[in-house]
């Protein structure tokens, strides 16, 4: 299985990249095929109708990247809570790319805190992210609240009651989101599962 890991956050030095490596680690140990693709940095301009008319310079941009999602079977999305809300980065990502790269795919939700928010990621990319490109959002989300203190690789960072039940959350949810990614790739061999007369939501 190969599932892909987006960090949401744009910042250099970000817990959320913290946590994406922590889940990698996971899904590999359980003989994953996982990888990490970041925001950092805005690798992604800003969407612009160009993309609709086939400009070259777009279609040479995102062509790598559609190739990594195209590819992947399963997806974690990893988002910082800024202000209550996804980070632009991040919604932005979701306007380059369709059914045909994300769709039938399942994917969780991680959301990350430094204190105890977190659910308003959750909820917004499960209302406002997934219409068009069909990314399958799996029931189970992780919420990391006071991320500071939990998944350090130095043990006396952490808060230890805390870090262990955040660690076996997220080997259990690996298993989960595995065994969809497994489930959901005979659906994606039916004929009609994308179909250019409803190819958007309603």
């Amino acid at each position: 299985m190969k599932i892909t890991i987006i960090c949401g956050s744009p910042r250099a030095q970000s817990q959320s990249m913290k946590v994406s490596r922590v889940i990698q680690q996971q899904l590999q140990a359980l003989a994953a095929d996982a990888r990490i693709f970041s925001l950092r940095d805005n690798p992604i301009p800003l969407w612009e109708e160009a993309i609709w008319d086939g400009d070259q310079k777009w279609k040479d941009l995102l062509a790598p990247i559609k190739q990594q999602m195209t590819e992947s079977d399963g997806f974690v999305v990893v988002s910082p809570e800024y202000h209550g809300q996804v980070p632009a980065t991040l919604k932005n990502f979701f306007l380059m790319f369709n059914r045909f790269e994300l769709g039938h795919k399942p994917a969780q939700i991680v959301a990350v805190s430094s204190a105890d928010g977190g659910s308003y990621p959750v909820a917004e990319l499960r209302m406002s992210s997934y219409k068009n490109n069909r990314i399958c959002y799996i029931p189970d989300h992780l919420i990391i609240r006071n991320v500071e203190k939990v998944l350090n690789s130095e043990a006396e960072k952490n808060n230890p009651d805390a870090d262990a039940y955040f660690r076996e959350r997220i080997e259990w949810s690996s298993k989960v989101l595995l065994e969809y990614a497994r489930a959901l790739k005979t659906l994606r061999q039916k004929d009609f599962i994308h179909s250019d007369k409803f190819a958007n939501g309603m």
